[in-house]
């Protein structure tokens, strides 16, 4: 039976000489196993800890010698265990929960004496100093000699990044990082995210830039990366879309969609409430979603895009009179705020109204609407703008939707009286 974590080992008696422990653990690897003992010559459970300083390890006599196991914190990775003599506690820390816990029920079965066929035992032999090392928290691997073939990726990793690799998938390894705060694969030829990465339960960064993406899923858009994903690049891939879902993802401040295929942004970006920096430069943008009004951003970039002249004159008429029973159903829904789900309606309906449209009269439209497009100054969303154009311009056409002919008509008498003016 074998721990890794950090170890204090703390002698009780140091308040009797007016001193006080370090409060810091050392890393070191903690073994249960046979010793003889010398005075007695009889075999019997020890302890051994070993330390950078000390590889050969400091061992303790187990059965009868010990006075309480203080497991409060042992979710936390955390335990102290008190021995009778010498006085000292045994304080470990950032453990693995799982494996501290069963190192302690190895220790107590050796303190009650318990058959020894029953102990996982080790062997107590002097440890490698890699064994001891302080947990590596970044690893950065930009050549495809230096990328590990036959060992795993340091547990404790924060920070990783594998670029120039010519990976062309994510390897699994990686998703057992259950600390990585931010994943760099920039720079390979991955065409395909697995939705296992959205288990990475802290990472916050994820850098994709300048791979073979031609996707990004909805899966990773309803995983754990809502609560925690705050940069996402994505930049210089294949998309050409990306899933409504997308805008799940709404703990997210920076955001680069440069050189891809896009020829739209999602629909709902507007609720990205806390993103202040986008880039989609050099994509298919013709015209940007009526919910890009929304957001409220530092910094935005959106130059090379074939954007149309905006005329609210051209317009797109997808209305029927009267309009269809389902049409008046789910728009009552809408404005009325009326709570739906897929228990409640058939799954497709919810889709519909996830994507409704606001007209410019506050009311909703689903599936049948007139849609034009109007110019909007980008200074309006945004504190720092990148010219959209060559010509110096900052304006860039937005979608707008109108629920009937009367609310497109007045939306023209007003754009018509604004240009007299």
């Amino acid at each position: 039976m074998k721990l890794q974590c950090d170890v204090e080992v703390v002698s009780r008696m140091l308040p009797t000489f007016g001193m006080k422990s370090r409060g810091k653990g050392a890393r070191a690897v903690l073994s249960i196993g046979k010793h003889l003992d010398k005075t007695s010559q009889r075999s019997s459970i020890y302890m051994m800890i070993c330390t950078a300083k000390d590889r050969s390890g400091s061992k303790y006599k187990l059965k009868d010698n010990i006075e309480k196991f203080f497991t409060w914190f042992v979710e936390e990775g955390k335990a102290t265990v008190r021995l009778k003599e010498p006085a000292v506690d045994i304080c470990l820390s950032k453990a693995d929960a799982n494996s501290l816990k069963n190192f302690l029920s190895a220790a107590r079965l050796a303190d009650r004496g318990s058959d020894t066929s029953s102990l996982p035992l080790s062997t107590l032999t002097p440890v490698r100093a890699r064994d001891v090392e302080q947990p590596k928290k970044k690893l950065t691997i930009v050549s495809k000699k230096d990328y590990p073939l036959t060992s795993n990726f340091p547990y404790s990793l924060e920070q990783l990044q594998v670029s120039y690799c010519k990976l062309s998938r994510v390897d699994m390894r990686m998703l057992s990082l259950k600390a990585l705060r931010k994943l760099d694969l920039s720079n390979n030829h991955i065409k395909k995210l697995p939705a296992t990465i959205g288990d990475l339960g802290c990472l916050s960064e994820l850098i994709l830039h300048n791979n073979h993406l031609e996707a990004f899923s909805q899966a990773l858009c309803l995983s754990t990366l809502q609560r925690t994903l705050q940069v996402l690049d994505l930049s210089q891939n294949r998309l050409q879309s990306l899933p409504a879902q997308f805008c799940q993802l709404r703990e997210l401040v920076n955001l680069k969609l440069d050189d891809n295929e896009l020829v739209c942004l999602p629909f709902h970006i507007g609720r990205l409430s806390k993103l202040r920096f986008l880039s989609a430069a050099h994509n298919q943008l013709a015209v940007l979603p009526g919910d890009f009004r929304k957001l409220s951003l530092e910094n935005l970039d959106l130059f090379g895009n074939p954007f149309i002249q905006s005329n609210p004159l051209d317009h797109t008429m997808q209305l029927t009179f009267p309009l269809p029973l389902q049409e008046l159903a789910s728009r009552a829904v809408a404005n009325l705020r009326i709570p739906y789900g897929p228990h409640l309606i058939p799954a497709h309906l919810c889709r519909d109204l996830e994507v409704a449209k606001t007209c410019d009269c506050g009311r909703v439209c689903i599936s049948f609407y007139i849609k034009t497009a109007v110019s909007m100054n980008l200074h309006q969303v945004s504190h720092t703008v990148v010219l959209v154009d060559n010509m110096g311009g900052t304006d860039a056409p937005v979608q707008q939707h109108f629920c009937s002919l009367s609310c497109y008509s007045e939306f023209l008498d007003n754009s018509l009286q604004r240009g007299i003016r």
